[in-house]
């Protein structure tokens, strides 16, 4: 399954194109060097991730979930069928290793998950290594007046935690989760032998944490804990539809400074998004 889909990779530096900007094209030029282009489009529109559809021109992936929590602590956005509904807003029935697939072809920088080192000399102390990727922001899409969606960041539904708090008795307000932008970590893929690889978070269901597993897809940039009476999240239910409501989960990458840059130096402006180098294989 893994090799399936490593041969599509090589399709973001067509679709998003490169960096290195020449002088701009006449039109028949500029016509013919955005064919590849265009046809690389056509092409990830086509691909076929079951629960996922890929947005290259909105630059957003798109993921069907079912709401699975309204109330009490979180230690994830989003999960898969039969692994932590009970903490997580979300539960898609896509595969993560999909996933992860999907927002390799719009160009995200897959980095790694928080893990322990050993540190010193003799290698009797261990450090925490944070985090790393590249930052994707995340969205819930919800039904609004007239059947129109509407698009909230996820930290709408998100709230900081204070001991035995909860959202709905407590006096105060508590404060939302800061920002909606998590880090590609980009999971684990494990296994030396002659058989298939596995991607870790196919297995243990944590597609986008809060608190910090080592093994998922999305997560915050820090590293937070797993311990159930110090967990520092919760559901914010105040916009979230009841359980069990279909909503869309979606992931959108951010550009990097200097694709932004090159994109406004571009006139007139094209609906392909240029990003830094090649993506990761």
């Amino acid at each position: 399954m893994i090799r399936a889909f490593l041969g599509v990779l090589a399709l973001p530096s067509l679709v998003l194109g490169s960096d290195e900007r020449p002088n701009p094209p006449t039109a028949a030029t500029a016509a013919q060097a955005q064919a590849p282009a265009v046809a690389a489009v056509a092409a990830v529109e086509k691909l076929q991730f079951p629960g996922i559809a890929i947005h290259p021109e909105e630059r957003c992936v798109d993921v069907e979930a079912s709401v699975c929590l309204r109330r009490g602590p979180l230690e994830l956005v989003a999960c898969t069928p039969g692994t932590k509904e009970h903490e997580s807003i979300v539960v898609i029935g896509a595969k993560p290793m999909h996933l992860h697939a999907a927002l390799l072809l719009l160009g995200a920088k897959p980095g790694s998950p928080a893990t322990r080192q050993q540190d010193g000399a003799q290698g009797d102390r261990w450090i925490d290594v944070p985090p790393r990727g590249g930052p994707v922001d995340v969205f819930l899409v919800l039904k609004g007046e007239g059947g129109k969606s509407v698009e909230h960041p996820i930290s709408e539904f998100i709230l900081r935690s204070r001991p035995g708090s909860d959202a709905s008795a407590s006096a105060d307000p508590l404060p939302k989760l800061a920002s909606n932008t998590f880090l590609f970590a980009g999971s684990v893929l494990q296994g030396d032998g002659p058989g298939p690889r596995r991607y870790l978070s196919d297995n243990s269901g944590n597609v986008i944490s809060l608190s910090t597993f080592g093994d998922e897809v999305l997560c915050l940039p820090s590293i937070h804990t797993q311990d159930n009476d110090a967990l520092p999240w919760q559901v914010n239910p105040a916009l979230l539809p009841e359980v069990g409501s279909k909503v869309l989960l979606r992931l959108r990458p951010q550009r990097p400074p200097a694709a932004k840059a090159a994109t406004d130096r571009t006139a007139p402006p094209t609906p392909l998004t240029p990003i830094e180098g090649p993506p990761r294989k």
